[in-house]
């Protein structure tokens, strides 16, 4: 699949997430079809609905088939049981609990929609939204969660811009929000909280990396340490897409290994 020989692919979604499509034990025997060392579950747990979306049931259900997995395929395929924790402080209390709910071996946090408003997916008609401000208050959103600093990596830092692009052919100038973006990736850096590349955007019309190469390369500048690389493959037939060119990213963005947490803990694994 690619040159490189320590390939991973930390974010991916079973059919434990609302929108996730194949079961765990398939996705991993396609991940090693794929020669993928190491796969991450990271199945949704949107903490703004939580009731409503029966979160706590899919999480349970997710533990325990990641677990699984794990032990099916020991010895021939790293598997870690991790969960994408959506907009954990719009109930923090409901993120604690869910925390405190299971030993994960990662946490990646995201930020899917503003306060009170749907998902940036469901938004079509930004060409009628203050989309400048939007972003400004997505990016504060994203850094409220940093500083949080119960997350181990940053998810898809740049991914409402896969639907501006999508809906409205949308490409905001990321240089307008530097200020905020850097106190992110300050944060991060003093934390030693991962940025992830995620390779979602090369299957989509945007046909770019979530972030793309020059704030990777920022994040490496202000202190970054650590990189997470994911496909955020909601099918078995993703896994692995895309992470060729991730690693070619952080590689040219000045880092040489990619970090896999087990138990919370970060472990580096080389690029080679």
């Amino acid at each position: 699949m690619t040159h490189y020989k320590n390939t991973v692919d930390l974010h991916i979604h079973s059919d434990n997430s609302f929108d996730g499509n194949d079961s765990c034990i398939y996705m991993c025997e396609t991940a090693m079809k794929k020669d993928v060392r190491a796969v991450a579950f990271c199945d949704h747990c949107e903490i703004d609905i939580f009731r409503q979306g029966n979160f706590a049931r899919s999480v349970r259900q997710a533990y325990f088939e990641v677990a699984q997995a794990r032990s099916a395929f020991r010895g021939s395929l790293a598997v870690m049981n991790g969960i994408e924790l959506g907009q954990p402080l719009y109930d923090l209390p409901t993120a604690e609990k869910v925390l405190a709910s299971q030993k994960f071996d990662v946490v990646i946090g995201s930020i899917h929609n503003l306060p009170g408003k749907e998902d940036f997916y469901y938004t079509h008609d930004y060409d009628r939204i203050d989309t400048d401000a939007m972003l400004r208050e997505y990016f504060t959103q994203i850094l409220k969660m940093t500083e949080w600093g119960r997350i181990n990596v940053i998810a898809h830092l740049t991914y409402p811009l896969r639907y501006l692009y999508e809906y409205n052919g949308i490409e905001p100038e990321l240089e307008k929000f530097a200020d905020i973006t850097d106190a992110i990736f300050l944060e991060a850096a003093k934390r030693d909280i991962a940025l992830e590349i995620n390779t979602s955007g090369l299957r989509q019309p945007i046909d770019k990396l979530l972030p793309e190469l020059s704030l990777v390369k920022r994040f490496r500048e202000l202190g970054g340490k650590l990189i997470f690389i994911g496909s955020d493959a909601h099918y078995a037939m993703h896994i692995g897409v895309g992470i060729k060119q991730a690693y070619d990213c952080a590689l040219e963005a000045g880092f040489d290994a990619v970090t896999i947490f087990t138990g919370g803990r970060p472990n580096e694994l080389p690029i080679e």
